[in-house]
């Protein structure tokens, strides 16, 4: 089949906040997802009450962008009352669909929602055409494979599955150590249980050796002298792998973050937003663009990357054993509270900046323009040449037009 006649894939991308669902919404997503206070598996990110959540949903389907809540929890005998109640309030706001990984949840939507779209979560282990056939004929519409699967596998998958059956795939962000993020280590070690969506990521901490007729003797763990994270993957990203990704009959991208910032969200979904329009457009023009998508993703913040299980199986390469922190080159110093012609332009700062510092504005054309600032003017009409204060509202003139929700950021080594 022709490139020109496959049909654009979904760009899906995380809002962990009603703010950055419109980040998400301006830099070019085709559709978020999000969760509510209870029944998703990102306990610990900010989350949506219900009037966030009618608000995102009506501000994204205004933009033509659709909204996906998440639903899945493994859950137990005191969660299903609250999941029915939970469930007869979240079909009054109209998301696009639910994203469930529990059978017993699956029944109760599709008695309470019986008109609302379900996709199954990787949590529900999808890791072959037979299973996936199955939760067809219970009304599935969307799968999201496991994050195990190579392209060879998926493409195997599409052939033998319907057509109208949506295959949904992690493209980028963090990995998890345990098969389809089911992890037993965060509920033994700590009573926080991850399959209830209170993971405390203890694939991100430091291990040692304890042998058994010298307890409280603690020896390092080292694997070829790197260091002691032995459970600490790197980054997914699949940006410079777009066609790869169209041919493997995958259709929507889905990316990692819900606990991610504001800055996170608006580079991975410009940079991908970018390369996939490229793709679609002029094949030579992203071939010629992969490692511009690839250092446009670095300013935020991330870990060294991997392609995961898409091409083989990952060997100890794929692991980052000297540390658990994040790389962050940029940081996000404010945003724009509203549509300007690029002369004074009130913004909302987030991080410190000062009269003088180089700034980049985030275009959602996909342009990044620098430009120094040379004045500051609080709301009240205060000339200042700093701005410490978080969320201050601030004067600043720009070098070109801006829109409402564009980013502004600074190098963090300048």
């Amino acid at each position: 089949m022709d490139r020109l006649d496959i049909k654009k894939p979904e760009l899906l991308i995380p809002a962990g906040s009603l703010e950055n669902l419109k980040i998400a919404v301006a830099y070019g997503a085709d559709a978020v997802y999000v969760g509510g206070q209870e029944f998703g598996l990102r306990a610990k990110a900010r989350n949506f009450s219900f009037e966030d959540m009618r608000l995102g949903i009506e501000y994204a389907h205004a933009h033509n962008v659709k909204v996906y809540v998440t639903a899945n929890i493994i859950a137990h005998n005191q969660d299903i009352p609250a999941v029915e109640e939970y469930f007869q309030e979240l079909k009054e706001i109209g998301p696009d669909a639910v994203i469930i990984a529990d059978p017993g949840i699956l029944a109760i939507a599709k008695m309470i929602m019986p008109e609302m779209e379900l996709h199954l979560s990787t949590q529900a282990n999808n890791t072959n055409y037979a299973s996936i056939n199955f939760w067809y004929q219970q009304g599935v519409k969307r799968v999201v494979v496991a994050r195990e699967l190579s392209f060879e596998e998926i493409a195997t998958i599409r052939s033998k599955i319907p057509m109208d059956m949506d295959i949904e795939a992690f493209v980028h962000g963090s990995m998890c150590i345990s098969y389809s993020g089911r992890c037993l280590l965060s509920n033994y070690m700590t009573g926080k249980d991850a399959n209830k969506g209170a993971c405390t990521h203890p694939c991100r901490w430091t291990y040692h050796l304890m042998e058994e007729s010298r307890p409280g003797e603690y020896m390092p763990v080292f694997e070829n002298e790197r260091g002691t994270y032995i459970y600490n993957s790197k980054d997914l990203c699949m940006i410079e792998y777009i066609d790869e990704i169209i041919r493997s009959g995958i259709t929507s991208l889905k990316i990692e973050g819900r606990m991610k910032t504001g800055l996170y969200v608006a580079t991975v979904t410009r940079a991908y937003r970018k390369a996939i329009d490229d793709y679609f457009t002029d094949i030579e023009v992203y071939k010629n663009n992969k490692s511009s998508y690839l250092e446009e993703i670095k300013k935020c913040s991330y870990r060294q990357f991997t392609t995961g299980f898409y091409h083989e199986r990952p060997d100890a390469d794929s692991q980052i054993y000297d540390s658990n922190t994040y790389i962050r080159d940029y940081v996000f110093v404010g945003k724009v509270l509203e549509d300007t012609d690029g002369q004074q332009t009130l913004i909302e700062q987030r991080n410190k900046f000062v009269v003088g510092d180089t700034l980049e504005l985030m275009k959602t054309d996909g342009s990044t323009h620098a430009f120094t600032v040379e004045a500051l003017v609080t709301d009240e009409g205060d000339v200042v040449t700093e701005a410490p204060h978080p969320k201050q509202k601030l004067w600043i003139q720009l070098p070109v037009a801006a829109k409402k929700h564009e980013l502004l950021r600074k190098g963090d080594k300048t």
